[in-house]
């Protein structure tokens, strides 16, 4: 994550659109998500998960209990919680918080400050850095979330991605130094972040080969058909065809 200085527009103070109460609900997720969840805006989220892995890692090292098989691979800290799996040929570079019943397989990579919420499955080819899956999403399937927070039970389908930064201003800057903003209601509104992928609601799911723009925010429950590129604001309950 490359935060940069700014002044958020005007429009997004106390807009409920870019509040996680919005998206998600936070209930039965174990307190270290619903922790994450208190942030009074999404582009608060990543931060908070930056926050976490330096304000609790003693805190988080007495979970680590749960199952890392003899061939999985696991640098820096990583705490797998109880009734957690990590399978031989995963790999996982932390920070990263791999919360209780989720499986990640063989062929999956995690890394770089994630929480990775109860009840997920993230399958072989499937990739997540920077970003927090709320709970009980699946990514069965090769697909990469990156700089995002995804809701409950959400889907990802094969060869689905987030995409984090600009590329339409010219070559590609590593690290990146254009804020990404995004656009609700007609305004311009600075997430205050160089790597921003997506925001998606509890109980959504994305069909095979759907790309989201940087900035996408889609509220829950709705329904995406097949298609290959989404951007915006999609409102709680859309129909995007």
């Amino acid at each position: 994550m490359q935060p940069v200085p700014s002044t958020p527009s005007p429009t997004a103070a106390g807009d409920v659109r870019l509040t996680p109460g919005y998206y998600f609900r936070s209930d039965d997720l174990g307190s270290r998500v619903t922790s994450l969840l208190e942030c009074s805006s999404v582009f608060g989220i990543k931060a908070a998960m930056v926050e976490l892995f330096s304000s609790a890692a003693a805190g988080l090292r007495d979970e680590h209990c749960g199952v890392v098989e003899e061939g999985a691979l696991l640098q820096g800290d990583v705490i797998v919680q109880a009734g957690a799996r990590v399978e031989a040929g995963a790999q996982v570079v932390g920070p990263a918080l791999i919360c209780t019943g989720t499986v990640v397989a063989a062929g999956a990579l995690i890394r770089d400050n994630s929480v990775i919420g109860p009840g997920c499955r993230i399958g072989f080819g499937a990739e997540v850095t920077r970003s927090l899956l709320t709970g009980y999403v699946f990514m069965k399937h090769p697909c990469f979330v990156g700089d995002s927070v995804i809701g409950r039970r959400v889907n990802l389908g094969s060869f689905c991605s987030t995409t984090g930064l600009r590329c339409d201003r010219g070559p590609i800057a590593e690290p990146a130094v254009e804020e990404i903003s995004i656009n609700l209601g007609g305004q311009r509104i600075l997430t205050g972040q160089t790597k921003f992928g997506a925001v998606i609601g509890d109980e959504v799911s994305l069909p095979a080969g759907t790309v989201l723009s940087p900035g996408t925010l889609i509220g829950p429950g709705t329904v995406v058909y097949p298609r290959d590129h989404i951007g915006g604001f999609l409102p709680a309950g859309t129909r995007v065809r």
